[in-house]
């Protein structure tokens, strides 16, 4: 469990982007970025991966439960890893969640 500006991110919460905040993909430079009012954030494979999984409607669990099973690795290590990145993102205000 994380805290992210006064709320606690767990595997329960369900992230979306900030509004006028989305996830988009150069092709020129063939990079992932996180376009935000005023700002943009160079997203590594990592964040890529786990950014183009937040849809509003999908759980950190289930979004957890997919990156684990697609790269066949350690559900713990890719949980800690999500929710850290979630938190800060929340922090920077590009990801929401209830």
């Amino acid at each position: 469990m994380t805290q992210a500006t006064g709320q606690t991110v767990t595997e329960s919460t369900v992230p979306r982007f900030a509004r006028g905040t989305r996830l988009q993909y150069d092709r020129v430079r063939e990079v992932w970025f996180v376009q935000a009012p005023e700002r943009a954030f160079h997203a590594d494979p990592i964040a890529a991966e786990i950014l183009q999984l937040v849809d509003g409607s999908r759980t950190l669990g289930a979004i957890i439960d997919q990156l684990a099973q697609k790269f066949d690795a350690p559900r713990s290590v890719i949980a800690q890893d999500v929710l850290a990145m979630v938190a800060d993102l929340t922090d920077k205000q590009v990801l929401l969640h209830a």
